[in-house]
C-alpha cells in the first residue's frame, strides 16, 4: 500500500507530563485552529492567564500564527494540563528546527520538566500526607 504524505499531513510529534497529566502533540505547520480533546483551545482552557501560557512557546519563538496543533491531554487537572502541554509544544518546536528554536525555549526554561508531584499519604497520619495528632504541650 502507497503511503501518500502530502505537505499538510507531515508534523512534528512530542509528549509533555506535569504531575498526572499527560499531553500528547501533533504540530503541523501553517494556518488552523489548536484543537484539545476535540475542542478548540480556547474553550478548553478559558482566560488570559491559560491563554498566555500556552502561547508562550509560539511567542518566545515568533511563530504565532504560523503553526496549529491538535492536542490529547488526560489526567490530572487543568493547572498540570495546561503545563503539560506548554512542554510538549515546547519539545515540537525544538524538534522542529533545533538550530532556531531550542535556545530561546531554553533560556526561557520551557523545554525543563518539572519533576514536582504530589506527596502520597502515609498510613496512620490521618487524611493527608503530613498530617499528625496534635500534641498536648502542658
Amino acid at each position: 500500500m502507497a503511503d501518500k504524505k502530502s505537505k499538510s499531513n507531515k508534523y512534528v510529534y512530542a509528549k509533555g507530563r506535569r504531575k498526572q497529566s499527560t499531553a500528547v502533540v501533533k504540530l503541523f505547520e501553517g494556518k488552523g485552529k489548536t484543537i484539545v480533546n476535540n475542542k478548540p483551545i480556547e474553550e478548553y482552557f478559558f482566560g488570559v492567564f491559560s491563554k498566555r501560557r500556552y502561547e508562550k512557546p509560539f511567542e518566545i519563538t515568533d511563530s504565532l500564527n504560523r503553526f496549529w496543533a491538535k492536542i490529547n491531554v488526560s489526567g490530572g487537572g487543568m493547572r498540570g494540563q495546561l503545563d503539560a502541554i506548554t512542554l510538549a509544544l515546547s519539545r515540537a518546536l525544538s524538534k522542529y528546527n533545533p538550530s532556531v528554536y531550542r535556545t530561546p525555549l531554553k533560556k526561557e526554561g520551557l523545554l525543563s520538566v518539572d519533576a514536582r508531584v504530589r506527596e502520597r499519604r502515609k498510613a496512620g497520619l490521618g487524611g493527608r500526607a503530613r498530617a499528625k495528632k496534635q500534641s498536648p504541650k502542658r
